[in-house]
């Protein structure tokens, strides 16, 4: 799918009232998605429906990122994540995401559900994208794909450990400033 698309550069907004909501099996294939995801990635119900959810992933995140989602929402927590992602057509488009596990009656997960709003522009310019920038590099540092992400990680919980802060806290100190 959009993995071997090129990158406009151009990006996609949603509206400040609208939320894109999507959600995945344990293994992360969607399952729903609702139409503002489909009208923003530009994808339709058929041609996503049963795929990753990576298929939007944009090549810019740092993959240490979606670990610690990945590591939290499977501890059965939820998370909160500013998230870069790639519509169809290689355009981009922004989102602060919320993630949550799926839980049946009997408090097993069985999915996971995100909502994704607009978010703070003067967040992403001023602190999500050189933070980002500065872990894709140390991604990008190491020859095995899977160090890169590790050693990332570990630079991550650094950033995290000298603000005195876990990634909520963090996440949420900078919506509130």
């Amino acid at each position: 799918m959009a993995q071997n698309i090129s990158l406009t550069g151009t990006e996609v907004c949603f509206g400040d009232n609208e939320i894109i909501v999507s959600k995945t099996n344990l293994k992360g294939h969607l399952t729903y998605c609702n139409d503002v995801f489909l009208r923003v990635s530009g994808y339709t119900e058929n041609e996503i429906l049963g795929h990753p959810h990576s298929v939007i992933r944009h090549p810019d995140m740092p993959r240490c990122v979606f670990k610690l989602l990945w590591d939290t929402i499977q501890a059965g927590q939820e998370i909160f994540a500013y998230v870069n992602n790639r519509a169809k057509n290689g355009d981009h488009y922004w989102v602060l995401a919320h993630v949550t596990p799926s839980f049946d009656k009997n408090q097993q997960v069985v999915g996971y559900h995100s909502n994704r709003r607009v978010p703070d522009r003067d967040i992403i310019s001023t602190k999500i994208i050189p933070l980002y920038q500065s872990l894709l590099a140390e991604e990008k540092s190491h020859a095995n794909s899977k160090e890169g992400m590790h050693a990332a990680f570990g630079t991550l919980v650094e950033v995290l450990n000298e603000s005195g802060m876990a990634y909520d806290e963090f996440i949420a100190k900078l919506q509130a400033a």
